[in-house]
């Protein structure tokens, strides 16, 4: 009987950090469970490489440039073939909740033990979501934390009382696009129009709102 060997999974790395960076890749190559495919200094470098050599995990800075990983991981939401992606930062700031809000499967505090970054990214290779410093319930209750940072900032802009052609030009969008996402985040927040997403903004204090 031949036993299957499992195959390492492939890792993609980046931080705007160089000396993490190098630090975080010889850390991955020497670990027989991952295969380090390749690594960037900026959000764009990533994306690039990501969208051409297809990985099972992605590790990412939060604070990337030039994008950020909030809207890097924004775009990789929409990708089919997007890897799994791990933020790798500090854990202060409620950067874990941001983190998952945005889309992340998992979060390593720069912090911690380098064991617990390999850990994560196996884990989540694995299919898991490992946020250590968040209450997963907690989140899952707030409608406000399923909202993308794009339709939170649309529920900031809608709640200043603007028309979707105002939306429209204020956002940079079409006003079908405008359209399309304001039906997702009636349904996120169980609303039926605009002016129950205005009292409902008003009423909630939204974890993370940047400023």
């Amino acid at each position: 009987m031949v036993t299957e060997i499992e195959r390492p999974i492939d890792v993609m790395l980046a931080d705007s950090n160089p000396l993490v960076l190098s630090a975080m890749s010889e850390i991955f190559e020497r670990d027989p469970r991952f295969s380090l495919v390749a690594t960037s200094g900026t959000a764009e470098g990533f994306l690039g490489m990501v969208m051409r050599i297809p990985v099972d995990v992605g590790v990412i800075d939060w604070n990337l440039p030039v994008l950020g990983g909030a809207r890097l991981i924004e775009v990789l939401r929409e990708q089919e073939t997007a890897p799994r992606l791990v933020v790798y930062g500090d854990d202060a700031k409620d950067l874990p909740r941001l983190a998952m809000s945005a889309g992340a499967a998992g979060f390593a505090a720069r912090s911690g033990e380098v064991d617990a970054l390999m850990d994560t990214c196996a884990e989540v290779a694995a299919g898991k979501m490992v946020f250590p410093f968040i209450d997963v319930r907690e989140l899952q209750a707030d409608p406000m934390q399923t909202l993308s940072r794009k339709e939170r900032v649309m529920l900031e802009a809608l709640s200043k009382g603007l028309t979707n052609r105002e939306l429209s030009r204020e956002l940079g969008i079409s006003t079908n696009t405008v359209k399309f996402h304001l039906s997702n985040l009636y349904e996120k927040l169980s609303v039926k129009n605009r002016a129950q997403a205005i009292a409902f903004f008003y009423s909630s204090k939204i974890p993370g709102k940047e400023e």
